[in-house]
C-alpha cells in the first residue's frame, strides 16, 4: 500500500540531488507545473517562450540543474496532455492559456509557504484552492465543486470546522494535488509522468 505522501516525496527525490542544499524543498525551489489539453507544442512554444528547435531527451531528475543553468523547461506529452515544469505562474496565465476550449490544470507552491491548484477550461478559472491553508483560500472558482467526484481518498485540508486533530500534513496535501491532476489527466503521475524520459527545451533567443 502507498504511503499518504507518495506522489510528494517521490517528486522531491526525483527532483532534487544528493548535491544540493539538504534544506531544499518544494516551496524554498518555488515548484511551479501546469498541464494543457487541446494545445500543441507551437502554441506552447511561443505561450513559454522555448525553442523548439532546442528539444533535448530529458527525465526530470535532470531538469534543475538545466533550469539553473540555461533556463530550460521540462516538457512532457501524454495522453494528449502536455505537461510543463516549470510551468504555473498564477490564475490569470492559466485562464488565458485555456481560450478556445482548452484545459489547463496547475500546482504552485512559493517561498512564503504558500500552494495554489488552479483547474481552468475556455478561459474559465474552474475550480481553485490552496490545499494547505483553508482559512485563507477557500474552494473557489465557476463551479468549485466540480472536481468532488475525483476527490474520493484524497485528503486536503479543505474544510473550515476541521480541527487540529484532523489537519492534514503539508506533503499528504501535496500528495493529494498531485493524485488529483493524475486523476483529471487520467495518467499515472509518477510512470508517466516523473520517472519517463520526456523532453527540455533551453528559452527562446
Amino acid at each position: 500500500m502507498q504511503s499518504p505522501t507518495y506522489l510528494h516525496d517521490l517528486l522531491v527525490s526525483t527532483l532534487f540531488t544528493e548535491e544540493l542544499d539538504a534544506e531544499m524543498d518544494l516551496w524554498a525551489l518555488g515548484f511551479s507545473a501546469m498541464w494543457i489539453k487541446g494545445a500543441d507544442l507551437d502554441a506552447l512554444a511561443r505561450d513559454f517562450h522555448f525553442d523548439l528547435a532546442t528539444r533535448t531527451p530529458c527525465h526530470l531528475s535532470e531538469i534543475l540543474d538545466h533550469a539553473i543553468d540555461d533556463g530550460s523547461r521540462w516538457v512532457a506529452e501524454v495522453n494528449g496532455w502536455i505537461g510543463v515544469i516549470p510551468g504555473h505562474g498564477d490564475g490569470e496565465s492559466l485562464r488565458a492559456l485555456t481560450e478556445g476550449g482548452r484545459q489547463a490544470v496547475g500546482l504552485h507552491m512559493d517561498i512564503t509557504f504558500n500552494a495554489y491548484f488552479d483547474y481552468a477550461r475556455d478561459g474559465r478559472t474552474v475550480v481553485s484552492f490552496d490545499p494547505l491553508w483553508p482559512e485563507s483560500w477557500r474552494l473557489s472558482g465557476d463551479d468549485p465543486h466540480a472536481l468532488d467526484h475525483l476527490m474520493a481518498g484524497l485528503r486536503f485540508q479543505l474544510n473550515e470546522g476541521d480541527g487540529l486533530d484532523d489537519r492534514v500534513e503539508d506533503p499528504e496535501s501535496i500528495s493529494s494535488a498531485l493524485a488529483l491532476i493524475g486523476r483529471i489527466t487520467e495518467t499515472d503521475l509518477a510512470t508517466d509522468w516523473f520517472l519517463a524520459q520526456h523532453s527540455r527545451f533551453r528559452p527562446a533567443s
